[in-house]
């Protein structure tokens, strides 16, 4: 038997559309992410377990799991009789990667099931392209951060898909999931086809501005930088009371806040546990929608996607 686990993700961080994307860990060690076990059997098999696995669709054939093993057995040629379980502890349409959570621990249960057949940057292609068949188009922002932990910045070059950059340690990480669902394809949608120049100009210097102060380790700088003008203006329609939900929040000494990927769920950024619990308190009373909406204070995940039983 193999069981893995696969964190939850924050894609953009604000400033990195689509290029940049941390994993996350609630700081009280829970785990927020999808679990995959895989064991021997003479038939396949499926099944659906977990808090969220309502939302998983009936027909089994649409479904994220199937679909992983249906593209893994493709590429080593021959199809692998096995039992598959997904515990779905992350809401589907939230922002924090879910589909990436069940695509990185299902592929991730296969691979080592099968002895490693394909290596680290075969297995994160497929990923991309699995992420893609549900969301519109390949994009490795959640899956790339979700597989090997960190922050991660998507190259896409020169046989790299992403790589790893330096992140601030100290910076304590809040997200707020309201409970409701956005669609990552509706996210989307709701994005000008277009920018004028003069907003692509920006981009590019609040994101290599960014890129930069990691390495130089100026924190000041690189919270400065992380604006979001590519989507939040036009995502921030999707999110009733926005504007007045980031001013109380800076208000109340978060150092930067912003959408976590399409949304509907938000992040805050702190350096003080004081004010992590402030927020957190404050972000439950006024931002959760219902009983399945959720907060957690969060550090950087750095381990990724991991073998958790055997």
């Amino acid at each position: 038997m193999i069981k893995i686990y696969a964190p939850a993700s924050i894609g953009n961080i604000n400033v990195g559309f689509d290029v940049l994307g941390v994993a996350i860990s609630p700081e009280n060690g829970e785990l927020l992410g999808d679990c995959v076990t895989i064991t021997s059997n003479n038939t396949l098999n499926f099944h659906n377990t977990g808090k969220f696995a309502c939302q998983l669709p009936k027909n089994i054939k649409k479904n994220i799991i199937w679909k992983c093993w249906k593209h893994f057995c493709k590429i080593i040629g021959k199809k692998i009789p096995v039992s598959i379980t997904l515990e779905k502890n992350m809401p589907i349409g939230s922002g924090l990667g879910s589909s990436a959570c069940s695509i990185s621990a299902t592929l991730v249960a296969m691979n080592q099931f099968c002895n490693k057949p394909l290596d680290e940057r075969k297995l994160l292609y497929l990923m991309g392209k699995i992420e893609g068949e549900i969301s519109g188009e390949p994009h490795y922002d959640n899956v790339a951060p979700c597989y090997y932990g960190g922050l991660q910045l998507i190259i896409n070059e020169n046989n790299y898909i992403s790589q790893g950059i330096p992140f601030f340690k100290n910076w304590i990480w809040i997200v707020a999931w309201p409970g409701i669902k956005i669609s990552t394809s509706s996210a989307r949608s709701i994005l000008p086809l277009e920018y004028k120049t003069k907003t692509c100009i920006e981009h590019s210097r609040l994101l290599s501005g960014f890129i930069h102060a990691s390495y130089t380790k100026q924190e000041n700088l690189a919270t400065q930088l992380m604006q979001d003008i590519i989507a939040e203006p036009y995502r921030m329609q999707l999110i009733p009371n926005f504007l007045e939900i980031k001013k109380s929040i800076l208000k109340l000494g978060a150092i930067n806040f912003g959408i976590s990927g399409s949304g509907p769920t938000i992040f805050a950024i702190c350096t003080s546990h004081v004010v992590a619990e402030n927020t957190s308190k404050w972000l439950k009373e006024n931002y959760l929608q219902n009983k399945t909406g959720f907060v957690h204070i969060c550090k950087l995940d750095t381990k990724g996607t991991r073998n958790i039983g055997a």
